[in-house]
């Protein structure tokens, strides 16, 4: 197998705990305050696959379940010994309950299933395959996958069945769409039909110059300025942007919607997230997909129709013959993006085919293809030019 991007994380100056809720733009964009008040994610569970989970941040104190340590064995809480701290940020930016001055999430309320598929290398696609079946068999509703990369025929298959596994069993899987800045085509798990592939925006709207596109792209969200702890040393907050951080915040608002509505199935909150989007311009498009997630729209609003609780509405956008039939998950839930539009929560992504000029219904998106930064298309999982990145080796 071909070298995995993984964390698609790139960290940016320090943030300090005063000033967290200002460092966390999207939160105020989305309306997240008045969201909390119709739903907070409680009796959600998101897995989050990657480098574990910190459970004794006191953002995370009391959300985190024992999990599973696919890389090494035993329990998914690694705790201190996640150096790299990027799975624990990406619980953070989903289920961070922001105490102490720390990071709040998206779904404050939600639970967070740690699996641990990795440190800082993968062991191949084995550890992230067995951590898909793992969740969706341990209650999790909703999967984030922040890392990708790309995989042969063999391999290949194997993530379509695994996917298909989880869509039976009625979980949603939310991966990154990569940092490459570039369009690509077949980038694993994002493009496997039935997970739903998340590239980035910045404080503007605009698509970031690093979010990888493509026609598998099915949503934007933040990816940009996002605080969280920094490699190394629990104790400090830095910033950071990447995917990574924008399939998080997709995996929280899924978490979100699904709270206010538990008897929908998988199907209707994605159907209602895709209905809801932010976009200007024709969608789906391989800059924006359906366009920036905006769960306002859906919980404040009262906008999109749920629709058919067994047809997978992206698989049946894209003419799929055989789409996934899903039903409800019998497992048990444990309690323990964002609008990105601006204060009013209403503007649009713009497709990027028509990002010249900024107009007053939304925000242009960048020429990413004119402008590309190829920052995470290296193999390692260590600090170049401040890049933090997995590689994974043959099973």
């Amino acid at each position: 197998m071909s070298a995995v991007v993984a964390t698609w994380t790139v960290a940016a100056p320090a943030a300090t705990a005063d000033d967290m809720r200002s460092r966390q733009w999207y939160l105020d964009a989305m309306k997240a305050d008045e969201l909390w008040k119709v739903a907070t994610g409680k009796g959600i569970t998101v897995a989050v696959l990657d480098t574990g989970v910190d459970s004794t941040l006191p953002e995370l104190r009391g959300k985190v379940l024992p999990g599973r340590n696919f890389d090494t064995g035993g329990l998914g809480r690694v705790d201190e010994k996640d150096r790299d701290r990027h799975g624990t940020n990406m619980a953070l930016a989903i289920a961070g309950t922001g105490v102490d001055g720390g990071v709040k999430g998206i779904a404050p309320g939600a639970g967070i299933l740690p699996v641990k598929t990795g440190d800082y290398a993968f062991n191949g696609w084995k550890t992230m395959l067995q951590g898909v079946r793992y969740a969706v068999d341990n209650g999790a509703r909703v999967i984030n996958i922040s890392s990708g990369g790309v995989a042969d025929e063999a391999e290949a298959r194997e993530w379509q069945s695994t996917v298909d596994y989880a869509v039976q069993k009625g979980a949603l899987i939310f991966a990154a769409s990569g940092n490459d800045g570039r369009e690509r085509r077949n980038v694993y798990p994002a493009s496997v039909p039935g997970v739903v592939a998340v590239g980035a925006v910045d404080t503007k709207g605009k698509v970031a110059k690093f979010s990888d596109y493509g026609s598998y792209v099915d949503f934007v969200a933040p990816g940009i300025e996002m605080p969280g702890r920094c490699p190394n040393d629990k104790n400090k907050f830095c910033g950071f942007w990447g995917t990574s951080h924008s399939a998080a915040i997709a995996s929280g608002t899924a978490a979100l919607i699904w709270s206010a509505h538990p008897d929908w199935t998988r199907n209707q909150v994605l159907r209602v997230m895709m209905e809801t989007a932010g976009h200007d311009g024709p969608v789906p498009s391989k800059y924006i997909g359906y366009g920036t997630i905006r769960p306002a729209q859906v919980l404040l609003e009262g906008k999109g129709n749920p629709g058919d609780p067994n047809v997978d509405p992206l698989l049946a956008a894209q003419g799929a013959s055989k789409a996934p039939t899903s039903k409800p998950s019998n497992a048990s839930q444990t309690s323990p993006s964002p609008e990105n539009t601006g204060a009013s929560g209403n503007g649009q992504a713009k497709d990027n085919n028509q990002a010249a000029e900024p107009d007053e219904g939304g925000f242009p998106l960048w020429a990413i293809a004119a402008s590309a930064v190829a920052v995470v298309a290296l193999i390692g999982f260590g600090v170049v030019a401040g890049v933090r990145r997995r590689a994974s080796t043959d099973a």
